[in-house]
């Protein structure tokens, strides 16, 4: 056995075993899935986003089905960058979403519909800065299936502060990804070990379905 899947094994012994489990109203949050990331010639281009695009339109169209919130964030920065503090320092590709750049780049790959929820972000968190929090709360959703992009940046931090808002966070891995299959896996491993449970899409479907009373 290796170090890294040693690494991989203890993660999930007793101190990390634990399940948060799936509540009765679950509610979709699709993080950044914006040109900049499946695009060729994004900013941000990452690598698989054909079949992620593809696994977020499936669930996408699950939840509207059996009338579930979906919620859409983006990133979003004035011309000066004002509002984008020591983040836009640290990562200044992020000008790329702010207002003056060619507006591609931070538009929504998949559509909205009426009644979606669509926030708009500064920071890595969808929680963080945003009213996202109180807005499910208010819908009564308890759970929240995460999907877009990063995994290792607004996936993951998105999961997290789903789990302090006291929400039930499942990561869905088809529906995620990084910059590389590595980045991705271990980032999806530290989560399901700490911060929430990853599922696969058909795991999701299945649930999100019998929730909803429909198969399928």
């Amino acid at each position: 056995m290796t170090r890294t899947e040693n690494a991989a094994t203890v993660s999930h012994t007793a101190p990390f075993s634990g399940r948060v489990g799936w509540g009765r109203r679950p509610a979709f949050i699709v993080v950044d899935l914006v040109h900049a990331y499946t695009d060729a010639d994004g900013m941000f281009a990452l690598p698989g986003m054909e079949a992620v695009v593809e696994a977020t339109e499936t669930l996408v169209g699950v939840m509207r089905r059996a009338g579930f919130p979906i919620v859409w964030t983006d990133v979003r920065y004035d011309e000066t960058m004002s509002d984008a503090g020591l983040f836009g320092k640290k990562v200044p590709g992020l000008a790329a979403f702010a207002k003056g750049a060619p507006e591609r780049s931070g538009q929504l790959v998949l559509q909205p519909e009426p009644g979606d929820v669509r926030i708009t972000k500064n920071y890595a968190s969808s929680f963080f800065g945003t009213s996202l929090a109180s807005t499910l709360h208010t819908a009564g959703v308890d759970t929240v299936l995460v999907g877009g992009v990063s995994t290792s940046g607004c996936v993951r931090a998105t999961a997290t502060d789903a789990l302090n808002h006291g929400f039930r966070p499942q990561v869905v891995r088809e529906t995620c990804a990084d910059r590389s299959p590595e980045l991705h896996e271990s980032n999806l491993r530290d989560l399901d070990a700490k911060y929430a449970d990853v599922c696969h899409l058909d795991e999701a479907i299945a649930r999100v379905s019998a929730l909803s009373g429909r198969e399928g």
